[in-house]
């Protein structure tokens, strides 16, 4: 069970290498960006951490159909997640999926190996506190993607990795 996350130039490279059966873009309003996978949700909103005006937002109807997308996805191949730079938005929702598929109380575990595998990792705040209240986890989410901080400063994040059954998944 395995979450492959990257930034849009590498989509086409692992989408060969690793043939995910769910694949998750998350792209700007009104951008380039179509793959095929036997199972694809595609979110538009921007990368920003609070409502702008001109801009989309991530939404609380975003986050819940990511969780139902993520629900369908049986983890017997990889699930790819990807959007424009690979740093904000697809680790945040790499870190919403983890979480959503284990038990409350691991947050903190999730945040700091989803720091280890990705150094330049700045999960986006407004899809982590959607999700926190989606999955009813009483800001345990919000505080542990605080607790790790701003990630390295990159232009473009490295594909990478979490496997979530490394430490046991138990929501199966």
């Amino acid at each position: 069970m395995r979450l492959i996350v990257s930034p849009l130039p590498q989509v086409e490279r692992l989408l060969v290498e690793h043939r995910p059966s769910h694949l998750v873009t998350l792209a700007s309003p009104g951008a380039e960006a179509a793959f095929e996978a036997e199972h694809r949700l595609d979110l538009r909103f921007n990368d920003i951490a609070a409502p702008r005006g001109g801009l989309v937002a991530p939404s609380l109807e975003h986050v819940e159909a990511l969780l139902t997308f993520a629900q369908g996805w049986t983890g017997a191949r990889p699930l790819l997640i990807h959007c424009w730079a690979g740093v904000s938005r697809s680790t945040a929702v790499a870190y919403v999926v983890a979480c959503a598929r284990t038990a409350p109380g691991r947050e903190d575990e999730w945040a700091a190996r989803l720091r280890d595998a990705a150094p330049t990792a700045t999960p986006n705040p407004l899809i982590v506190a959607h999700a926190d209240r989606l999955l009813d986890r009483g800001g345990a989410m919000v505080r542990a993607v605080e607790a790790i901080g701003r990630g390295a400063e990159t232009d473009w994040g490295a594909p990478f990795e979490l496997d979530l059954t490394a430490e046991g998944d138990d929501r199966r």
